[in-house]
C-alpha cells in the first residue's frame, strides 16, 4: 500500500519509524532489536536510511594523510526485503543522488519493484564532511529534483534506454524531505520552499519534515507550504534528545532551533538519563499538540534506539 493510501485511511495517531543500516560487519538483528519493541504500535510502514560512501583520511606510516573511500553502512534495499518479509509491514527505503549514477539509480529502482517496494523517499544526501560540499557522482544527479523526475519517468515506462521493447511503468510513490526551518544550504526560507514546491510539482506525493523542537515552526512552515499551493500531506519528523550534547550538537548540524524552556530543562541535567527523560517528556507533549492539529502520521528518528520512543508512544496512545 501506499503511503498516501495508509494516510487516506488513517484513524487515530499513527507511528512511522525510521531506522538506519548497521554499520558494516554487523548482525541485521541490530535491526530487528530496534524494531521488535516498536511493532505493537502497528506502523503503516518503516523508512530505511542509505548512506553513500564516504571519505575518510587515514594516517600513513610516513604521516601524510590518504583519503580512503569508506562504506560504512550498506545493505539498504536488502534490509528492505528482510524487514518486509519479517514483520509484513510496508517499508520506504531512501533513495539518494551521492554515490549513485543515473544507471546505478535504475537499477536499484528496478531491484525494489521485483520486491513489491513501491514506496521511496527521495533525498538527495549530506555534504561531504571533509569538504562540507555534496558533490554529485560521474553521471549521477546532483539536485533531488532530477533524482525525483527520473522516478516518475519510469513510473511512465520512459528508461534510460530508449529502445526497449514494451518497457513496463514501475509505479512508484515518491515522497520528498523538506526543512520546517530551511535547508542548512538554502539561501532563505523562500528559496528552500520554491524548490520544494517544484518537486510536488514533478509528482512528490508526500513530504516528511526534519526534526523540529517546536511545533510553532513546524505549524508556520505548513501553512506557508498552503500558501504557496502545496496540498499533498505533510509529516512532521520527530528525534527526542538523548545526549546532553544535543544542545549543541543539532543546532549546528541540521540548524534547528532548542527552544530556551527544552535548553533550560537539560542543563539541569546531572547525567545522559536524565536528559533522556527530559528529551522523552517533551517529545511527548510535541507528539500530543501534533495530533490535536490533525496530523495524521508522526514520523519517529529512531537512531537505533527503540526504549525512549517505546516510551513516547506508549504515553501518546
Amino acid at each position: 500500500m501506499k503511503v498516501t493510501e495508509h494516510i487516506a485511511k488513517s484513524k487515530g495517531p499513527k507511528f512511522s519509524f525510521e531506522i538506519l543500516p548497521p554499520t558494516k560487519g554487523s548482525s541485521i538483528h541490530t535491526i530487528y532489536d530496534t524494531l521488535d519493541p516498536l511493532m505493537e504500535f502497528k506502523p503503516p510502514y518503516i523508512n530505511i536510511t542509505y548512506h553513500q560512501a564516504e571519505v575518510d583520511l587515514k594516517e600513513r606510516p610516513d604521516g601524510l594523510l590518504e583519503p580512503r573511500v569508506v562504506r560504512k553502512r550498506p545493505g539498504t534495499v536488502a534490509i528492505s526485503a528482510a524487514i518486509q518479509n519479517r514483520y509484513r509491514v510496508d517499508v520506504v527505503p531512501h533513495l539518494i543522488c551521492g554515490g549513485f549514477s543515473k544507471e546505478e539509480t535504475e537499477d536499484a529502482l528496478i531491484d525494489l519493484h521485483y520486491l513489491g517496494i513501491h514506496n521511496i523517499l527521495i533525498v538527495r544526501g549530506d555534504a561531504n564532511p571533509l569538504t562540507g560540499r555534496f558533490l554529485a557522482t560521474r553521471n549521477g544527479h546532483e539536485h533531488a529534483l532530477d533524482l525525483l523526475k527520473q522516478v516518475v519517468d519510469l513510473n511512465h515506462g520512459r528508461y534510460l534506454e530508449d529502445d526497449l521493447e514494451n518497457p513496463e511503468p514501475l509505479g512508484f510513490s515518491p515522497g520528498v524531505a523538506a526543512y520546517p526551518e530551511k535547508h542548512i544550504e538554502a539561501p532563505n526560507s523562500e528559496s528552500d520552499l520554491f524548490f520544494l514546491k517544484a518537486k510536488v510539482d514533478a509528482g512528490a506525493e508526500y513530504i516528511v519534515t526534519q526534526m523540529f523542537f517546536d511545533n510553532r515552526k513546524f505549524f508556520s512552515f505548513v501553512e506557508a507550504c498552503r500558501a504557496a499551493g502545496i496540498s499533498v500531506p505533510i509529516i512532521p519528523g520527530i528525534k527526542p534528545v538523548s545526549i546532553k550534547r544535543h544542545v549543541n550538537i543539532l543546532p549546528q548540524t541540521f540548524k534547528v532551533d532548542i527552544p530556551a524552556e527544552l535548553s533550560r530543562e537539560m542543563d539541569k541535567c546531572k547525567n545522559n538519563d536524565e536528559v533522556r527523560q527530559v528529551g522523552i517528556e517533551w517529545a511527548i507533549q510535541q507528539s500530543k499538540e501534533l495530533i490535536e492539529s490533525g496530523v495524521p502520521i508522526i514520523h519517529f528518528f529512531t537512531m537505533g534506539r527503540a526504549d525512549n520512543i517505546r516510551k513516547i508512544a506508549e504515553a501518546i496512545l
